[in-house]
């Protein structure tokens, strides 16, 4: 006789494929991240002074080191907006704001400062959870 092939038997446990919140190893952490930020700030700035041409290019190169160096951290299913601001340092003041709607309990933000006296340059990292 010939063997008929059975299908294979149905799983007992259905297995979860959807995450609606990081592990807690897997959560952005803003500290660290702020971290990272500062020491590409300091190898991209140190020595260079505000020159309007170049800072297109450099605000650019910038956020992609950032985004690439917390992207190779571990932060699965997070998505990353970096910013980055360069201005020319005259001896005024700025300020900068921002909003976002997001949640509270998974996304969050980190932010660092360079100055010299030439220039400023102000990046933050928002970290958005997707769900």
């Amino acid at each position: 006789m010939a063997q008929v092939a059975q299908p294979p038997a149905p799983e007992t446990e259905s297995n979860n494929t959807y995450i609606i919140r990081p592990n807690f190893q897997h959560k952005f952490r803003p500290v660290i991240v702020k971290e990272c930020i500062h020491g590409v700030l300091n190898e991209q700035l140190a020595g260079k002074s505000y020159d309007a041409e170049e800072v297109t290019s450099l605000t650019k190169l910038i956020s992609d080191d950032i985004r690439n160096k917390i992207k190779d951290m571990g932060y699965d299913r997070y998505k990353f907006i970096v910013q980055v601001v360069i201005g020319e340092q005259r001896g005024e003041g700025v300020k900068m704001g921002c909003r976002c709607l997001w949640d509270s309990d998974t996304d969050n933000y980190a932010q660092d400062i360079f100055m010299n006296d030439s220039l400023f340059c102000v990046a933050a990292v928002f970290g958005v959870f997707y769900y």
